[in-house]
């Protein structure tokens, strides 16, 4: 594996409820070292986004998770790591599928679509001491050899569906490492406006009128204009007024 660090420490269990928390009671109990990934076959209760859960088949997708310590961003900055995630693997995915003939997307805030359909989602979790993060756990879920979704089949995609190629599934945790140690990198670099700059270009509905659902059902369009350091949605209304929404508060539900 092409890496310094994320990677190196490969921790395999068959079967976990969830990653990022068996990640993150690692960190509390032998304090892990950082750049240790832990990957299972089977995740029986994996999380993702807004509370819903992560549904994987058995030995089909990757299911993993990487301990960073990242003590050099601050609290208000944690986003980045959102930001960083959806582009290793959106650099992941492009190197694979190339882009000719797919619309790969960022859909915020960290989900990655494929012609319009789920194929990855990352959840992170923190923790922070005083003002600055102690440690991350970014937790990756990716599509890979599961052809079948179920209720889900016209929202979700895998890359065996895609191309028809069952993918070595080890392989392609070790490349989206690669792909994230660099971000992570850039990170550490400060390179803040070239994350965002490449999160924006690649980000589903940049300058697009698309229509949002709030959590009491109401629906209304806007504009995406931005996604600012906190990680908050930042909307153009139909008055030309600008509100910014947390994760939980909107929920885009057309316009692609």
């Amino acid at each position: 594996m092409e890496t310094l660090f994320i990677g190196k420490n490969m921790l395999f269990l068959t079967e976990v409820e969830s990653t990022n928390t068996y990640a993150m009671n690692l960190l509390r109990n032998v304090n892990a070292i950082e750049g240790t990934v832990v990957y299972t076959d089977n995740q029986t209760n994996g999380k993702g986004q807004r509370g819903a859960l992560w549904n994987s088949d058995i030995s089909s997708n990757i299911t993993a998770s990487v301990i960073l310590k990242p003590g050099f961003l601050s609290a208000g900055k944690s986003f980045f790591l959102s930001k960083i995630s959806a582009l290793a693997l959106y650099d992941l995915l492009t190197d694979i599928l190339g882009n000719s003939h797919y619309d790969i997307k960022i859909k915020w805030p960290n989900d990655i679509l494929v012609n319009s359909k789920k194929i990855a989602g990352v959840l992170i979790e923190n923790t922070y001491h005083n003002t600055v993060l102690q440690y991350s756990v970014i937790g990756v879920g990716l599509n890979v050899n599961q052809i079948e979704f179920n209720e889900l089949n016209n929202y979700a995609v895998s890359l065996k569906l895609l191309t028809g190629i069952v993918y070595e599934r080890k392989q392609l945790l070790g490349k989206l490492c690669t792909c994230l140690e660099k971000w992570y990198l850039t990170l550490k670099a400060n390179k803040t406006d070239f994350i965002n700059e490449t999160y924006l270009s690649r980000l589903l509905g940049l300058n697009q009128h698309l229509s949002f659902k709030m959590p009491d059902d109401r629906v209304f369009e806007a504009k995406i204009i931005d996604v600012n350091a906190e990680g908050k949605l930042c909307l153009e209304m139909n008055d030309l007024s600008i509100r910014k929404f947390e994760i939980k508060e909107v929920q885009l539900i057309s316009g692609f």
